[in-house]
């Protein structure tokens, strides 16, 4: 990919912030003033912006830049601690205020999309849209049986707008990967397929659609966090249609104090319902801006979030979630010589590091946060200041954790808009050692246990041709290997593992098998044998899968 290729999509972003007189923001650097001269040439903007603020000018701009660097601003305004205020004000706005398409041309794919005329479809359908934002638009309407409803509808040309943008992205991606001097420890490429994805999967309304339905079963009870309801004869790819919900946005400090709600305990459940979407159900609202995020004014007395806009959800791999959790358990406690380990053992950097560097630089930039108040710590700082520091010891760059920062961040910012002297770590600390107790307790591995018998069983008859594959290739390699003796002592250690788990998950198979015969066939033992006999299979099964 040549700089060429770049040229004209840097060349679009550079004549749009001129033309929005940005440029006049870093006039004090004598650099860009000659640009003020060649813009006359490039057009106006739909409005007169010379009286207009810079934070306004800032929305236009990024308005028209398209759906990425709306989002981009959304991301902002949701920390007034690293962007000023007016500017934050501005940025707000983009949330649902981005300029819409026209209703009727919205009637015309919501036709197209559910093949019959919308008054077929609905009893009322209001042409004026409720909220415009960077994807969609919502328009209000009622149902047959006189139940309100929203219908989302994707803008049209939409994706060949966001293709293009992601087409930059790449070719920007590509020229890091070239020239960036730690190209791979950041993995541009990677990272901006990660975005890809992303926009990708809010393109498909249906998919929407799904993640509402399964958020909402997460939190089925409606108590802290409500999820309308999906009407699936009523949504397509293009179009979704889901219950109508009112509330207050979060960041709406005037009505919710007006409703009465206690805003230090919204803020405390907020946070809780972060850790729990990530690290209870691994599935989590992953666009928590105060656009996407209301509240319910009806519920004073036990107030309740609802969430909106479903498009962008996260979840993680197994394994990283686990070492995510572990490392925040080990930050909240302070234990430095952990987190250090933590990111080795995860591979997230490689085993020559040396620990005792790694912890002290974690040290250094963490013990300066702890002489302030807890209330006063930020935590989604932090968590940056340290990808920074780890950085320098080869950190390599996990896009999957990318949602899981920007909603941290989100979060984090919403928290502190409802409650500013919030103690973030004091509420995220108990929840989170309480998620992982229940999540890696006796009773939850024996209930994994149960679910994975099956595929076991299944598999078992495969496994000592697997482990005479494994011996036989590591015996080839002998004499390529025996100048790598770590590698040969892993070898090793992998084909003793496997023997193990081969002989725990057998022997549990022998008890297990045997204790179902005596109960059936030799009822005169009685009870207590053939439960004994099955809960060591339980047991020996437990341990093959520990070892695997």
């Amino acid at each position: 990919m040549t700089p060429l290729k770049v040229v004209p999509g840097l060349l679009r972003v550079a004549i749009v912030l001129v033309r929005y007189r940005l440029d006049e923001l870093i006039d004090a650097t004598h650099l860009f003033r000659p640009l003020k001269f060649v813009r006359p040439l490039l057009g106006r903007p739909p409005i007169d912006v010379r009286p207009l603020s810079r934070g306004a000018r800032i929305r236009l701009a990024l308005n028209e830049l398209g759906p990425i660097f709306v989002k981009a601003g959304q991301v902002l305004s949701t920390r007034r601690d690293l962007v000023p205020g007016d500017i934050a004000d501005e940025l707000a706005l983009l949330q649902d205020q981005v300029p819409p398409f026209p209703g009727d041309e919205a009637r015309a794919i919501v036709e197209r999309e559910l093949k019959l005329p919308v008054d077929k479809l609905y009893a009322s359908f209001d042409a004026a849209p409720l909220a415009s934002a960077s994807i969609a638009q919502v328009h209000a309407a009622t149902l047959h049986d006189g139940r309100a409803v929203v219908v989302k509808v994707l803008r049209p040309r939409i994706a060949q707008r966001i293709a293009r943008d992601i087409s930059l992205l790449h070719s920007l991606g590509q020229l890091a990967q070239r020239w960036h001097p730690n190209a791979d420890k950041i993995r541009p490429r990677e990272v901006v397929s990660e975005v890809e994805k992303m926009l990708e999967n809010e393109l498909d309304l249906q998919r929407e659609g799904a993640n509402a339905s399964l958020l909402r079963r997460n939190f089925i009870s409606g108590v802290d966090l409500y999820v309308p309801e999906v009407h699936w004869e009523l949504t397509t790819a293009k179009v979704l249609t889901l219950e109508r919900v009112t509330g207050v946005s979060c960041d709406d400090i005037v009505a919710i104090d007006a409703a009465g709600i206690d805003r230090k305990e919204l803020a405390a459940k907020g946070v809780r319902l972060f850790y729990e979407q990530v690290f209870r159900d691994n599935f989590f609202h992953a666009d928590a801006h105060p656009g996407n995020i209301w509240v319910d004014p009806m519920r004073p007395t036990e107030p309740r979030f609802i969430a909106l806009d479903f498009g962008i959800m996260g979840s993680l791999p197994e394994a990283d979630q686990y070492w995510l959790a572990q490392n925040f358990i080990a930050l909240f406690e302070r234990d430095y010589a952990r987190i250090a380990k933590l990111h080795v053992d995860a591979g997230w950097m490689p085993s020559n590091v040396r620990l005792d560097e790694l912890e002290a630089a974690v040290r250094t930039v963490c013990e300066p946060y702890f002489t302030r108040p807890l209330s006063q710590i930020s935590l989604a700082e932090l968590v940056v200041k340290l990808f920074q520091t780890a950085r320098k010891f080869e950190l390599t760059l996990q896009p999957q954790l990318i949602l899981l920062q920007k909603t941290l961040l989100n979060i984090e910012g919403v928290g502190r808009m409802l409650d500013p002297d919030i103690d973030i770590w004091a509420v995220a600390h108990p929840v989170l050692k309480r998620i992982l107790h229940e999540r890696y307790s006796l009773k939850r591995t024996l209930r994994d246990i149960r679910k994975r018998l099956p595929e076991w069983f299944h598999n078992a008859p495969q496994w000592p041709d697997l482990v005479r594959d494994a011996m036989r290739q590591v015996a080839a390699g002998e004499q390529k290997l025996m100048h790598d003796a770590d590698h040969l002592m892993h070898q090793r250690r992998m084909v003793r593992r496997m023997l193990e788990v081969i002989g725990a998950t057998l022997l549990g198979t022998t008890l297990i098998v045997c204790a179902t015969l005596l109960w059936a066939f030799a009822s005169q033992h009685g009870p207590w044998l053939p439960a004994g006999m099955g809960l060591a299979g339980l047991f020996s099964f437990a341990f093959g899968w520990m070892r695997r």
